[in-house]
């Protein structure tokens, strides 16, 4: 893999590849492409919550930071980027909030059980501002239905993506063959899960302590996975 000094504005930062536990919206995040002259992979940073090329001012709603594969072919912020900007989001977990109550949610941290690095199906875009004539380069992850690990916590999931899949995902193709196929739940057999503290809600808290399982009761905790 190469890396290359093509950050959101042309500016490489190399701080931005620390490692971060609590990745906010809008941050700048490390992205795999492939380089459209040589179709070799390409690390570059984006900033997470897609701008639409034909944005008027550049910004990114909140609803911008995930998009729904069942609708990214028909979507007007997603469907140009979906046929020939696809890129990896590298991830060692991620977060997601399951409901108890009206009041009450509760945090997992995910993983492969194998605790490898994985990567997330993404879209990136590059969007142009008319009068500078810099260039903001962002991305979205896909999400899909969870599977039978993901299914008590959330009723979405993020599209991960299995390493022989990686150049299919990113290679340019005939928009009559997408990669629609890979656009599933990821293997419940090969994830867990487990609950940590409620501390990850907030995103000025960035240290490991953010992973460490939650301890109930004093009783040591268990991951939460399937097929054992």
């Amino acid at each position: 893999m190469q890396t290359h000094n093509t950050d959101v504005f042309d500016e490489f930062d190399e701080t931005n590849l620390a490692p971060s536990f609590n990745v906010a919206p809008q941050s700048f995040q490390p992205v795999v492409r492939l380089k459209g002259e040589t179709g070799e992979r390409e690390l570059t940073i984006m900033r997470w919550g897609l701008v639409p090329f034909w944005s008027k001012d550049g910004k990114a709603s909140f609803n911008t930071i995930n998009a729904r594969s069942e609708t990214i072919a028909t979507s007007a912020a997603f469907r140009e980027a979906w046929k020939s900007r696809r890129c990896l989001v590298p991830a060692d977990w991620f977060y997601e909030w399951q409901k108890l109550d009206e009041k009450t949610k509760q945090p997992y941290a995910i993983a492969l059980k194998n605790d490898e690095m994985f990567a997330f199906a993404g879209l990136w875009e590059t969007w142009k501002d008319k009068t500078t004539g810099q260039k903001l380069r962002t991305y979205t992850v896909l999400t899909t239905d969870p599977n039978e690990l993901m299914e008590p916590i959330h009723n979405r999931m993020p599209v991960i993506l299995h390493r022989r899949d990686y150049e299919r995902w990113m290679a340019s193709t005939d928009p009559a063959h997408l990669p629609v196929d890979l656009l599933r739940p990821y293997p419940a057999e090969e994830m867990k899960a487990w609950k940590v503290a409620k501390a990850v809600g907030n995103t000025r808290n960035n240290d490991a302590s953010l992973i460490e399982p939650l301890k109930e009761n004093g009783a040591s905790p268990t991951p939460l996975s399937l097929f054992e």
